[in-house]
């Protein structure tokens, strides 16, 4: 399913979208517009704070960047998504042990575990920013920099989760171990500007 239209929608289509029954996107893209949304809260606290802080106009950039990123990963996992659901439902309809269609649906979900992997180190990266930005923009915009790196590691955490979903729960695929790692790193940034921000 290719869909170029998730960033012209109107936020109510697109929550309908993730509503729908059985057609992607899902939640991977859902963490992804997350990220996307912690980016655009970051971008904001530094534009607002370009008068107090010098880095203000390069952390609004690299913010815009990830934002940018964020939404391309929407596309890449709904469309990823729905190809492991055809695969799922292949395997399903059909009977007994086939090798190829047992290969063709690994595939598939590995592929479908790419995305999400993607996002989860999107959201630390943007976590990250977020709290350099709640320790050095205007105060009055560090809680709104603490609740973006909060969304960022929301949006990592959920999306680890679907990794390790997509890839049958293999706990040694280094895959998975990227994702947490992408999550753990998350949850600490996010801390770290939960403190910047009271």
């Amino acid at each position: 399913m290719r869909d170029d239209g998730y960033v012209g929608l109107r936020l109510e289509t697109l929550l309908e979208r993730l509503a729908a029954e059985g057609e992607a996107p899902g939640a991977g893209t859902g963490a992804a517009l997350t990220v996307a949304l912690a980016a655009s809260v970051v971008a904001m606290a530094a534009r607002c704070s370009t008068e107090s802080w010098a880095e203000a106009d390069g952390i609004a950039a690299q913010a815009l960047a990830v934002r940018v990123r964020a939404l391309e990963l929407a596309h890449v996992d709904a469309e990823a998504w729905q190809r492991a659901l055809a695969a799922l439902e292949r395997a399903r309809r059909s009977a007994g042990g086939d090798p190829r269609r047992d290969f063709v649906l690994e595939q598939e979900l590995a592929r479908a575990a790419a995305a999400p992997l993607a996002i989860a180190e999107l959201g630390a990266d943007m976590a990250s920013l977020a709290a350099t930005t709640a320790d050095s923009c205007e105060g009055s915009f560090r809680p709104d920099a603490a609740a973006a790196a909060a969304l960022a590691a929301g949006a990592a955490r959920a999306a680890a989760h679907l990794v390790e979903v997509n890839l049958a729960v293999r706990g040694d695929d280094p895959r998975l171990a990227r994702a947490r790692a992408s999550a753990r790193s998350a949850a600490d940034a996010a801390e770290e500007a939960a403190e910047a921000g009271r």
